[in-house]
């Protein structure tokens, strides 16, 4: 389903921009429409952070940019709290917004590629903070193009250790 909503973004949105989409996730923003929140680079190698309205009008999808950011511009990504499973993040440009994606992953997924893009275009001190960091930077053994399902896989693999060792009988 993703990859068809980004197939469909690139076609009517970002091709016409002359921009190339590196991701997307969708975020809660209203409770009638879908908002999603994208990276791109423009031809210029600009770095872009776009949220985007999606909405049908009859049997055709359409999107509207509602707001747009150079990633230049960004100071700061905070994940709220490092330790808990939360989709909350707030990006600070001149002013802070606070958003909620979807799930921990996409925040995660949107993070990673803010930071690879960020090293491979601006090489700016980018602060990303209270997020962990085994998930955000390329230079661990679990990162790959697999992206959230090495999320996912970690997180199981620390649930299956911690099943392990309350069932393991306590001696004294």
């Amino acid at each position: 389903m993703s990859s068809l909503v980004k197939e469909d973004l690139e076609k009517k949105l970002f091709k016409p921009l002359s921009q190339n989409l590196y991701e997307f996730i969708e975020i809660e923003f209203s409770v009638q429409d879908r908002y999603y929140l994208c990276v791109s680079v423009t031809k210029n190698e600009e770095v872009k952070i776009i949220m985007v309205k999606h909405y049908r009008i009859g049997l055709d999808e359409k999107y509207e940019v509602t707001k747009k950011w150079s990633l230049n511009d960004l100071r700061m990504v905070d994940g709220k709290e490092a330790d808990t499973d939360n989709p909350f993040f707030d990006l600070h440009f001149k002013k802070v917004y606070s958003l909620e994606a979807y799930s921990c992953a996409s925040k995660y997924a949107f993070v990673r590629t803010v930071n690879k893009l960020n090293h491979a275009y601006l090489k700016k001190d980018l602060r990303i903070v209270n997020f962990d960091s085994t998930y955000i930077n390329d230079d661990s053994i679990w990162s790959s193009n697999n992206k959230d399902c090495l999320v996912l896989m970690r997180i199981c693999f620390y649930a299956f250790n911690l099943v392990c060792l309350s069932l393991c009988p306590l001696s004294l």
